[in-house]
Parts: C-alpha cells; structure tokens; sequence
C-alpha cells in the first residue's frame, strides 16, 4: 500500500561544494577570491610590462660590448668582468635576471669558465641557463656541461649531458659532435661495446657531418678493444 510522502518528503539542502545555500552563505569569500585574482592579474601584466621590459631592453644594450670581447682571447677577462664603462656577463646575468639577455649571458660565462679552465664556475653558470628551445644553444649548453665533468673526471655525470646534448635537438652540426665525445667517455670508461654503437650511430644518421669523416677509424678502434 502506498503511503502519502508530501508531508515527510521536503527540498534537500545542497551539499557543501555545490551551488544554492554554499553559495550565497560563502559569497563574501568567493567575492574576495575573484578580487585577489584580478589583482594578481592586474600585478602580473604591469610586472611584465613596466618591470621586465625595461629590464630587457637595458640588458639587451648592454650585451654588445661583453659579446665582442668575446670573440679576442686577450679580452676574455672583459666579456666576464666589464671594461668599467660597459658590463660583463658576470653583471648581465646578475643584475638583468629573468631576461633573454642575462640567460644567454650565463651561457657566455659557462664557454668562458671553460676555456679559462674554472670548470667548477662554468657548470655553476652554465647551471643557471634556462632551455629556450633553441636548436643550438640548448644543445651546446648541456654540452659544454658533459665538457666541464670531463676535465673534473666525473664521467659519469658527462656521459649523462653528452647524452642530453645529443638528443636534444636532432642535427647534423651538434648531435653528431656530442655523440663522438660520448663515444670518447665510453672508451675512457672501457665501455667500449657501447663507444662502438655509438659511433656506429653517427656513420648511419649523419653521413654527411664533419665527424663521420674520421669515424670508420674509430669504430675499429673500438671494436679492436671490446
């Protein structure tokens, strides 16, 4: 027998989480919320646009001095420290952060630290690189990285960034370059099955590149030694 429900069966109050009752009871929260996001917002645009693009714009100008003292091997002290009129990437990198320009200024330092042999500073600016997905600085980056651990003697870690280096964007000018010097490692480390197949890789992908001139000699090599 059916019974009559209208007297017991009422409208349930919505769950926390939904609209109706949440709503209204939280509306002063919800109203302050969306005004700090907006405010954010509002902070966000004028950071970039009266904070950042000065900044870049002053870093940019600032580099062209530091960047043609690096081209004269006697000069390689200015392009890092300044000449007293103009900075070097040193001040660049410290004083421009989050620009373009100081980016690429710790990729300067870190080629500079290496060939002034201060490999530790060159992994430490070359550590503050941001990938910008450039198809050749990104690559050299983590290159002259597996460079620096070589001359530390920590293979592992440049068998590590060699291997990065090489994959990270497919090119007949730096792929094959950090394939050979991982091939170099792996031989320095007596691994030379995988020294093998490594140059082995460069004579079948880049036939064409520099390295796979010479590579037939050090494929044997390496096979002569397995």
């Amino acid at each position: 027998m059916a019974t009559n429900q209208n007297d017991t069966i009422t409208n349930p109050e919505p769950a926390p989480g939904k609209s109706g009752n949440f709503v209204q009871e939280n509306s002063k929260s919800l109203t302050i919320i969306g005004g700090a996001i907006i405010a954010l917002i509002l902070l966000y645009f004028g950071y970039q646009k009266f904070y950042l693009a000065p900044r870049a714009e002053k870093a940019q100008n600032a580099m062209y001095k530091a960047e043609e003292y690096v081209g004269v091997d006697s000069l390689a002290d200015r392009a890092i420290k300044g000449d007293g009129s103009f900075p070097g990437f040193e001040t660049i990198a410290e004083e421009y952060s989050s620009t373009k320009s100081a980016n690429l200024a710790n990729a300067y330092l870190g080629g500079l630290y290496l060939q002034k042999g201060e490999f530790k500073k060159a992994l430490e600016a070359l550590g503050n690189y941001s990938s910008t997905g450039s198809p050749v600085i990104d690559p050299l980056v983590l290159g002259m990285q597996g460079d620096a651990y070589v001359e530390l003697k920590q293979y592992g870690d440049a068998i590590n960034f060699y291997k990065k280096a090489a994959d990270k964007a497919s090119n007949s000018f730096t792929t094959p370059l950090y394939l050979k010097k991982l091939g170099l490692v792996y031989e320095e480390q007596k691994d030379f099955k995988a020294a093998a197949d490594t140059y082995e890789k460069i004579k079948k992908e880049y036939p064409q590149s520099q390295e796979a001139a010479l590579v037939d000699a050090y494929i044997a090599r390496a096979k002569a030694r397995q």
